[in-house]
């Protein structure tokens, strides 16, 4: 096989291909999966430079995630790995100075996302409404976090399956979890306004529009006794975690 390549999008490719020749199940995530979802996010003004490759597998498939990756030109985070590889793999792509990420079953930084049974979904990344989540998560959202949601919206519409934003699947995560609610709504909101100020995007109207909708769907869906209970709390507590830079 071939290093890696220089394009990070054109890397998550090959990776997939690799992947998928042998049975292993690898979903892109991050801001490549959006690039390779959404085509607004591969021109101006919503493209942008990926620092990094991230995906989500198996946790049973570690051992052939591993020699997957050595395979394809990685270095692995040897100590890393040894100590945290029951939910977490780095790798190092010495070439183009370039760090890889597995996630294994559960993605866990400011919020825990299950993604196990998410990974079946779609063939190359995760389905879009857990790329969404992947960044809505994130309390300090920077611009690039922001500048993947925008073309999220833009290109995806709000459904009821996983051919767009599946909403359904969304406010059953956020129906018990007040914290992952009001992390994600809040962020949501950010990004609005955020995509005002993106010079350039012509489908400015479409991202408010869907956002709008889709706040109103969370406020207005179904919310269990536990997340009434966590809500009148607020934000006198702490509700999302801020995950430690452990590269």
């Amino acid at each position: 096989m071939t290093g890696p390549r220089s394009d990070p999008v054109s890397e998550g490719q090959r990776i997939a291909e690799a992947a998928s020749s042998r049975s292993i199940v690898l979903r892109l995530a991050g801001g490549v999966g959006v690039a390779l979802r959404c085509p607004s996010a591969n021109s101006s003004p919503l493209v942008r430079e990926y620092a990094d490759v991230d995906l989500v597998g198996r946790s049973k498939q570690r051992e052939v995630i591993e020699r997957l990756f050595v395979d394809l030109g990685y270095e692995p985070d040897t100590a890393f790995n040894a100590l945290h590889g029951a939910r977490r793999l780095f790798f190092w792509d010495g070439t183009n100075e370039r760090q890889l990420d597995v996630f294994l079953d559960t993605v866990e930084m400011c919020h825990k996302l299950q993604l196990t049974d998410r990974l079946a979904i779609d063939d190359v990344t995760l389905p879009i409404a857990d790329l969404l989540l992947m960044k809505l998560q994130i309390f300090e959202t920077n611009a690039k976090d922001m500048l993947d949601i925008t073309a999220l919206f833009v290109d995806q519409e709000l459904t009821d399956d996983d051919a767009g934003i599946n909403m359904p699947y969304i406010e059953q995560l956020t129906r018990s979890d007040w914290g992952l609610w009001k992390t994600i709504t809040m962020v949501a909101e950010k990004t609005d306004h955020f995509s005002t100020s993106v010079r350039g995007l012509t489908h400015g109207s479409v991202v408010h529009a869907r956002i709008v909708d889709f706040l109103e769907r969370l406020q207005a869906s179904e919310k269990s006794r536990r997340w009434k209970i966590r809500a009148r709390i607020g934000e006198k507590v702490r509700w999302y975690e801020l995950p430690e830079d452990v590269h």
